[in-house]
């Protein structure tokens, strides 16, 4: 189907193509006198074209940003278990996982809990110092501090102490059950006490800017993942060094270079001229990634994933302070407002055959959704009902079409998205088709210089069109909420708080038995969907693509495996 917001690609790119003749690629290995593979293939450098620069190089950074900025933080850090793209985890720094009932994961009486990681041995950080369980348990201090801002976020609101019995044996102390003790993930990492323990203990006594400033945090960033920090020319490009230590074994290829390409144009044009291998999350959109897969088709050009993992939400603001206008604090409009967007054409501009729409922040794919769709209400696209809903609200039209509130108020707003042409083709679908339906809807672009403003995110009065991360029920917590005691972190942007909706959080974070869990978040869906805290559209496809001489990288398959660029360690060159 041709659909009016769609671009000519397959034009494009063949400009592109010309423009990068002759092919500027890496070439195969020679070959031997005797028509024989010669020398062993030689080294070359990745090439990562990456959405934007991140701010931190941290697991757990302690400034916010968009999540779109995050997915090579996995390149650089090593955590107790990692989970991959299919949300499965899998011990990392640490021997095994812990496991339910046994001397490594204990439930107590009184609901407290306990967790026992052994780590493997001879581990040490990206400047050669040693691992040692102190570090995890320094790590736990750290973010745990309420004046650095993130004491308020997962896991650490539910840890009661981490402590080390010896320099191998990494022990947390939980004031609750916590069912996600063993796929922590990127939420909890150690930090090397031999580089910030002395800034800490001064940031303790008052100085907590300077201690989130640190270079430690960006430039002189030491971790434990695959690659280290080599040189970071800031705004241009980071290269790094295969890490000889890395707990899983040193990466197979020596150097990796991350290079910032907002523009889809210019990553397409590094991409078919074989100047750049792989491009990551949220730079490239489906009609790109289609129109790079035709060009590539036929002479093993590379390979493009497709991986409908993210959901694209209205977020809503619900400050008094700030809404504007103040109609939106009506959840009469909010659930008027939500059949006003064009899902449909969406999907279909955005992701062809792979795109799902929901109603809810809870992926419809998922095997237990009969569950979930039995407590909402389904909200579809229907200017009609949109329309018959805010009448009986009170409003009316004026005489330039647009709706008008009892009090004279102009049913008039921003919608808001990140830059970028994806982002702002969808953006446009959907001001015009609220626009159509008698709403006035401007559309507005976060640029670049504010992606990684989070106090102005927070702070937008009106709608904004985003994704969400894989724990995305609790991005809706009231613990999630930015505010300037938390140095604006957290994803409910828009301040939206709900006491039962906190109550069910809590006691799905500390329910253990996975049937329960599930009603607890059908509960959790039910509330959202009554109150309208969020607006949720659909899941589109995550783009990604891997030049064909490369091989090991892979696409993010389930809605709630994290973000990241996965297992860097076992990428390799074919040719």
């Amino acid at each position: 189907m041709k659909h009016p917001y769609g671009v000519v690609w397959p034009l494009i790119v063949s400009a592109i193509l010309a423009a990068c003749a002759p092919g500027g690629g890496p070439t195969s290995q020679p070959a031997g006198e005797d028509g024989q593979p010669g020398a062993p293939m030689p080294q070359r450098t990745v090439v990562i074209i990456l959405r934007g620069e991140l701010p931190s190089l941290a697991g757990k950074p302690l400034v916010g940003f968009s999540g779109s900025l995050n997915p090579p933080v996995r390149i650089f850090n090593g955590m107790l278990d990692y989970v991959d793209e299919q949300d499965v985890p899998h011990p990392y720094l640490a021997e095994t996982l812990p496991q339910l009932n046994t001397d490594s994961w204990r439930v107590f009486p009184d609901g407290r809990m306990e967790t026992v990681y052994r780590l493997r041995p001879n581990l040490t950080w990206h400047d050669g110092t040693p691992l040692a369980s102190e570090d995890f348990a320094f790590g736990w201090r750290v973010y745990a501090t309420p004046e650095l801002g993130v004491s308020g976020s997962e896991p650490y609101r539910q840890m009661e102490e981490v402590v080390a019995p010896d320099s191998q044996t990494v022990v947390i102390r939980w004031k609750q059950p916590y069912p996600d003790a063993a796929r922590m993930d990127t939420r909890y990492h150690a930090l090397p006490r031999h580089i910030l323990e002395q800034p800490y203990e001064t940031a303790a006594a008052g100085d907590t800017s300077g201690f989130a400033n640190h270079p430690f945090w960006t430039i002189d960033y030491v971790g434990l993942g695959p690659y280290k920090v080599d040189h970071w020319e800031p705004g241009a490009f980071l290269e790094a060094t295969a890490f000889d230590g890395h707990a899983l074994g040193r990466p197979k290829i020596d150097r990796i270079r991350l290079l910032p390409i907002s523009d889809p144009s210019t990553a397409l044009a590094n991409m078919l001229s074989g100047d750049a291998h792989f491009v990551a999350d949220f730079v490239i959109d489906y009609e790109q990634g289609q129109a790079i897969e035709r060009e590539w088709a036929g002479r093993d050009g590379g390979t493009v994933f497709n991986a409908p993992v993210l959901p694209r939400l209205a977020q809503i603001q619900f400050r008094p302070e700030y809404v504007s206008p103040k109609s939106l604090m009506d959840v009469r409009v909010r659930r008027a407002l939500a059949h006003g967007f064009d899902v449909p054409s969406a999907v279909d501009v955005f992701t062809g055959p792979h795109g799902v729409a929901t109603n809810t922040l809870t992926s419809p794919r998922v095997d237990y959704y009969p569950v979930i769709e039995r407590a909402i209400t389904k909200r579809p696209y229907d200017p009609r009902t949109l329309q018959r809903l805010l009448e009986e609200a009170g409003f009316a039209r004026g005489g330039d079409g647009f709706y008008v509130s009892p009090t004279g108020e102009r049913l008039a707003f921003g919608l808001w998205t990140t830059g970028g042409a994806v982002f702002e083709r969808e953006n446009r679908i959907f001001a015009d088709s609220l626009r159509q339906a008698g709403v006035d809807v401007t559309p507005q672009v976060l640029g670049p210089a504010r992606l990684a403003d989070a106090e102005f995110r927070a702070l937008i009065p009106d709608l904004f069109i985003g994704g969400a991360g894989s724990d995305r029920m609790r991005e809706y917590s009231l613990g999630q909420i930015p505010r300037p005691e938390n140095r604006w972190n957290g994803n409910n942007r828009g301040g939206w708080e709900n006491a039962e909706y906190d109550r069910l959080f809590n006691a799905y974070n500390a329910t253990l038995d996975p049937n329960e869990r599930i009603q607890r978040l059908a509960e959790m869906e039910r509330i959202l969907n009554e109150e309208v805290g969020v607006i949720p559209l659909y899941f589109t496809v995550v783009v990604t693509a891997h030049t064909g001489n490369l091989t090991g990288p892979v696409a993010r398959m389930s809605p709630d495996a994290p973000l990241g660029v996965h297992n860097t360690w076992n990428w390799e060159w074919v040719r």
